[in-house]
């Protein structure tokens, strides 16, 4: 029969995985932001703004803000890896607000499903950072 210290030790662990896992997400989201900057200045052509979609700042704009925020995720994924009290709220202001920047293109993209799949991953990221932190934490500062 399994104790139920056994079956809080396994979920504390299983939360220390998930906040390693929303540490690679946002390195890959960071990674992915960043390249779609460098698209942006270098092929001006690439993303076709419709009709329905409007775009506040040309496309070089466009590409030198998604080149910082891609540096942002980034930064933020790095902070998760170190255990850092402080990526954790900075990591989920960052989501939240790409939250709603990958909802904004989900109505002008032409590329639908990566929009709801950028906006699911965003959810997993918040899920990991907001559920049991605390023994998350503890666990991970353990396995050191």
């Amino acid at each position: 029969m399994v104790s139920t210290s056994e079956v809080m030790a396994i979920a504390k662990a299983s939360m220390a995985g998930w906040i390693g896992f929303a540490g690679i997400v946002m390195l890959i989201l960071g990674g992915i932001d960043f390249f779609q900057g460098l698209i942006a200045l270098f092929d001006d052509k690439y993303y076709v703004v419709t009709a329905s979609g409007f775009l506040v700042v040309d496309l070089t704009t466009w590409g030198w803000v998604m080149l910082i925020w891609g540096v942002l995720l980034v930064l933020a994924g790095l902070g998760l890896f170190a255990m850092q009290g402080w990526a954790r709220w900075f990591t989920i202001v960052v989501v939240s607000l790409n939250f709603f920047a990958q909802l904004g293109f989900l109505g002008n993209s032409q590329y639908p499903l990566w929009a709801l799949t950028a906006l699911a991953l965003n959810v997993v990221v918040l899920f990991a950072l907001t559920a049991r932190w605390s023994e998350s934490k503890a666990e991970m500062g353990s396995m050191q």
